[in-house]
């Protein structure tokens, strides 16, 4: 097997050698990344690799794409891929397909030849490692064909790298065990779902209930000293310390609709994992370790969302527990059914006493396209953004389209339609601030009728209050004066007011260390979405760690992947903060 070793101590043209076949045909990669070393990790490698392509010209990139054979294509038929592609394919089954999968197969790579001008690339590994179905890779070929050529020949390279990164995971006799663990997990939670169809396990159902029995049972598999479940449902894990201080860590395990299976509950798994790690080795740190699997954080089933956070740090609401969901069910109702007290005595038990923790940390996938775009696998967090959410509508007149002339309408929708195209300006004129209306309707809208009504929504968030206060009130004004020039009128409702939770300087400072040790470069980045780590913010000092997305760093929805590896430097990372304490 290679070591890092050999490849720091080569001459340039052995280290372009040891590294042949890593990026098909294309031995400029090696020959620009060798100036980086030595190289500290496999992973500073891996990075330094990719960072190559991202700075080569578009041909070069271009180049490299076009040096990869088509799935099941010519080059396979004839014999002539090259050996690394004929492992690929053959383990992705896609030498033995059925007449009708290679014609389907034969067809897609025609047309997307014909919009893209290069091959559809695929790391038919995958980010598990052990392989698309054939179904899968399919299924794939067919959404990207919908993608922007932009979009789709970084999509390409991303797909490239890794490819590489298995490839040379292979000459190391790498195997990223304990991300394959995390992604597991991910997948077998991922079968307790309120349907069939797609990932949804919202609070209180027996889904949740499932997902929360599962972690409790590989908690105490992993060696915490205490394992329970507490009066909101939250899934506590304690491993003792030899002081008396502890370290609060973890994630939620609710998710939205139509979910992915990595947001929050990666948060969870990670520290489960160093757990395990640490009980093997009998080790015990100078301080204890609380993970915390938080019931509830995304708002699905009930108006109030964080409801476990919200418990831990004494801020839960009486009022919450009258709450309805869609079917009339209260929120008390809803618990009691799910097993858990449902009084505010019993949740009252759950607020911690900050004097017993060092402060939070969690870990979670970026929910965005910052670190896939930049082929990094890790990023700090510097802020988690502050929000301001409303429902609003405007109200105008419906009348007829054919009739009613132009200059003499009251369409309530072209005044949503200004609002979004201002939202949007507004926001883009600021750094590391957003806008956007999510949801639109016109109540019983016809073809031919003007709309005299449109609901809408409002979701504003930034770095600072500041910022946010600024955009919000920007955004009001220019709603007055839309609906005044217009003729129409309005409501708009307060839905949530979320401050800012700066990253603490010192928290900060040790994830970037630990990303550092790992041979990683330090990128900074604030969270638009919210997290459990904001509520926690008001207790305790907290500080996150983002772990790279795949798929565009898709979230919020079934295309929500992590590769193993990334989720093994995630786990290697909390250890590394740990051992910083």
């Amino acid at each position: 097997m290679m070591t890092l070793d050999q490849l720091n101590q080569a001459s340039a043209a052995d280290f372009v050698a040891l590294l042949d076949g890593t990026y098909e045909h294309s031995p400029w990669i090696a020959e620009r990344a060798a100036a980086a070393r030595p190289f500290k990790s496999l992973a500073a490698l891996k990075v330094a690799l990719a960072r190559v392509v991202r700075e080569a010209s578009v041909d070069e990139q271009l180049g490299l794409i076009r040096a990869h054979p088509e799935l099941a294509g010519k080059a396979a038929v004839a014999g002539e891929l090259t050996a690394e592609s004929t492992n690929e394919q053959q383990k992705a089954g896609l030498t033995a397909c059925t007449p009708e999968e290679f014609a389907k197969l034969q067809k897609l790579n025609a047309d997307y030849n014909a919009r893209f001008g290069f091959p559809f690339i695929l790391a038919v590994r995958g980010p598990r490692g052990t392989g698309f179905t054939r179904a899968e890779i399919i299924a794939t070929f067919e959404r990207r064909l919908r993608a922007h050529p932009d979009l789709e020949r970084a999509e390409c390279l991303r797909q490239i790298h890794r490819i590489a990164e298995i490839r040379l995971n292979d000459k190391f006799g790498v195997k990223p065990e304990l991300g394959e663990q995390l992604w597991d997990w991910a997948a077998a939670l991922a079968a307790h779902s309120d349907t069939e169809d797609f990932l949804t396990c919202t609070y209180a159902t027996p889904a949740h209930t499932a997902v929360a029995e599962q972690l409790m049972a590989w908690m105490r598999e992993c060696g915490f000293d205490e394992v329970s479940r507490d009066a909101v449902g939250n899934v506590v894990g304690l491993y003792k310390g030899t002081g008396d201080k502890t370290l609060l860590t973890g994630s939620h395990y609710d998710t939205v609709r139509r979910a992915g299976r990595f947001d929050g509950r990666l948060g969870i798994f990670v520290p489960m994992l160093v757990v395990r790690e640490l009980h093997r080795q009998g080790k015990r740190l100078p301080f204890g370790l609380e993970v915390v699997g938080f019931s509830e954080e995304e708002g699905q089933r009930y108006p109030a969302d964080f409801l476990g956070s919200s418990a831990l740090i004494g801020s839960f609401q009486p009022a919450w527990l009258d709450q309805t969901d869609a079917a009339g069910i209260t929120l008390r109702d809803a618990m009691q059914a799910a097993g858990l007290p449902g009084t505010m005595q019993a949740i009252q038990t759950v607020k911690r006493d900050a004097s017993r923790y060092l402060g939070f940390v969690e870990a979670h996938i970026e929910q965005g396209p910052v670190l896939d775009s930049l082929d990094l696998p890790l990023g700090i967090v510097t802020s988690i953004n502050g929000s301001r959410r409303y429902t609003g509508e405007i109200i105008g007149l419906a009348s007829h389209a054919g009739t009613t002339p132009m200059g003499q309408r009251r369409d309530a929708a072209a005044g949503v339609a200004e609002l979004i195209l201002f939202t949007e300006q507004r926001a883009a004129a600021v750094p590391d601030v957003v806008g956007t209306v999510g949801m639109l309707e016109v109540p019983s809208g016809s073809i031919n009728v003007i709309p005299g009504r449109c609901r809408f929504s409002l979701d504003l968030r930034a770095t600072t209050d500041d910022a946010r206060d600024a955009l919000d009130a920007d955004v009001r004004a220019k709603l007055d004066e839309i609906c005044e020039r217009r003729g129409l009128s309005y409501t708009l409702q307060p839905t949530l007011a979320a401050n800012a939770a700066p990253s603490d300087a010192t928290w900060q400072s040790r994830w970037e260390a630990a990303v550092a040790q790992l041979g990683l470069p330090i990128h900074r980045l604030p969270s638009g979405a919210g997290h459990d780590a904001m509520k926690i913010h008001e207790l305790l000092p907290q500080a996150m760690l983002f772990v790279r997305g795949g798929n565009g760093g898709i979230s919020h929805n079934p295309l929500e992947s992590v590769t193993v590896d990334d989720a093994e430097l995630s786990i290697r990372a909390f250890e590394r903060l740990l051992d910083t304490l």
